[in-house]
């Protein structure tokens, strides 16, 4: 059997160096990309055909090949060969050897450069799909874990400084807030990156009467790319798509830091399960919460194939060069590392819980109510500043006396305010402050139940 021909071979006078060889192939990585170009040829060949430049007969012979060369690599038959570079002279090169002359014809009006430009956004347009999946997925069991502690309170942090009490729920459906930012943002990108370069050619498009707008009709494009100067060499839709991960990377990472601060002998809130801990080799009593720890970890390598994937467009000249071929090591290796994270954070999610009673019995430390009863304040007809002030100094005198505003006398608080009645004590402690929330979703119990009916109507979607 002959060696198999690149397609480009016949202008150089001597054959590819192994060490070129090597370097330059890609088919180590992109064979993912297999069942797009097979489709991707299938609709050029279709397209081919209606404009009389195959006949009925080799569009036949083209589309049962392609479709038995799609089966082999499903199967693990089909034989790689790196000298062919990458998956889309991999598959041309079989098809040849299976039908002939009629397979010669399928590049007919196509480069490389619109064929791999079609066959990346028709990936992406798949990936994009599952990882909404599995952000909804992730929302839904933060929602489950949200509705079991409407009712309970827990303090929330800025600074990392105890702030304000508010219902467990509301911190929970936090990051369900966030990641609907995140299904939006890929929903976006997928919407920008469907229009079709097939056509384009090497990027002058072709003398050849072909059909642009019939082949994104066919792979199911909204539109065409009206620059084939652009549309070969575009690749914005691959760093906005890896910023998309980034921003997923970036909301689990938070999580992520949370849990495993939550999970300490120091906070104690949360029991994450044994199933997704692990413990130490030399020391028994040990529960480290590892997955949370790799999945803050891993989020530099999503930041890393961004920085890769804007350096890489940063500098080059109009037109496709060979740069891009490495836009779909860092497009694939974002999408392999955030399927695992998103899926890994619902597993977790679903199995850990909070630690009510404990968190209920410290809710009063930091005087998480002093927020409340400068408000009370207000209420009563204090400008805030002034009121901010009366209670600024109440809490330092219970500082010094070790003793929380709740248990501060009403003669007390009269020294400070005349205003200030009975009714101050229904506005003090964690449980009462966070029932008191009026505001649009504010974080109290009542509101986070008309919050968690909101995202599973949403996430029945």
């Amino acid at each position: 059997m002959a060696e198999p021909q690149k397609t480009w071979e016949h202008r150089l006078a001597k054959a590819t160096d192994s060490l070129a060889v090597d370097f330059v192939e890609s088919l180590s990585f992109d064979t993912r990309l297999y069942k797009y170009d097979i489709v991707g040829s299938i609709a050029h060949a279709e397209m081919l055909c209606e404009q009389k430049l195959l006949t009925r007969d080799e569009l036949k012979q083209i589309k049962d090949a392609l479709v038995e060369i799609s089966k082999e690599i499903e199967e693990g038959k089909f034989k790689f060969d790196k000298t062919l570079e990458d998956i889309h002279m991999a598959i041309e090169a079989a098809l040849t050897a299976k039908i002939g002359e009629a397979g010669k014809k399928l590049h007919t009006g196509r480069s490389r450069n619109d064929q791999v430009a079609t066959d990346i956004r028709l990936w992406m347009r798949d990936e994009i799909e599952i990882i909404q999946t599995k952000i909804a997925l992730l929302q839904k069991a933060l929602v489950k874990l949200a509705e079991k502690y409407t009712d309970n309170v827990m303090p929330a942090y800025t600074h990392f400084q105890r702030a304000q009490p508010i219902s467990i729920a509301a911190y929970i459906l936090s990051f369900v807030e966030q990641l609907h930012r995140d299904y939006l943002r890929l929903k976006n990108c997928r919407t920008i990156l469907n229009v079709s370069p097939l056509g384009s050619g090497a990027i002058a498009g072709s003398s050849l009467p072909l059909d642009r707008k019939k082949t994104a009709s066919l792979l199911g494009f909204a539109d065409i790319t009206y620059n084939t100067i652009d549309a070969v060499s575009d690749r914005d839709f691959c760093a906005e798509f890896i910023f998309c991960c980034s921003m997923i990377a970036t909301h689990l990472s938070k999580f992520a830091e949370d849990w495993i601060v939550f999970s300490t002998t120091e906070f104690d809130f949360i029991r994450i399960d044994d199933a997704f801990c692990t413990s130490s080799s030399m020391m028994p009593q040990k529960r480290n919460p590892d997955m949370l720890e790799l999945i803050r970890g891993k989020t530099g390598s999503i930041y890393g194939s961004l920085m890769a994937i804007l350096t890489i467009l940063k500098a080059q000249p109009s037109g496709y060069n060979r740069d891009l071929q490495d836009d779909k090591r860092h497009v694939f290796s974002t999408s392999d590392t955030i399927e695992a994270y998103v899926d890994m954070a619902a597993a977790i999610a679903a199995n850990t819980s909070f630690k009510t009673e404990k968190i209920a019995a410290g809710i009063d430390k930091g005087f998480l109510d002093a927020t409340a009863l400068a408000e009370y304040l207000v209420k009563k007809g204090i400008p805030f500043r002034t009121a901010h002030g009366i209670v600024g100094t109440l809490v330092a005198k219970c500082e010094k006396e070790n003793k929380s505003l709740a248990e501060v006398s009403i003669d007390e608080f009269k020294k400070h305010s005349e205003k200030i009645g009975d009714d101050v004590y229904g506005c003090l402690g964690g449980k009462n402050v966070a029932n008191s929330y009026v505001t649009a979703s504010a974080a109290s119990p009542a509101q986070m139940a008309e919050q968690i009916k909101y995202w599973k109507k949403q996430l029945e979607k």
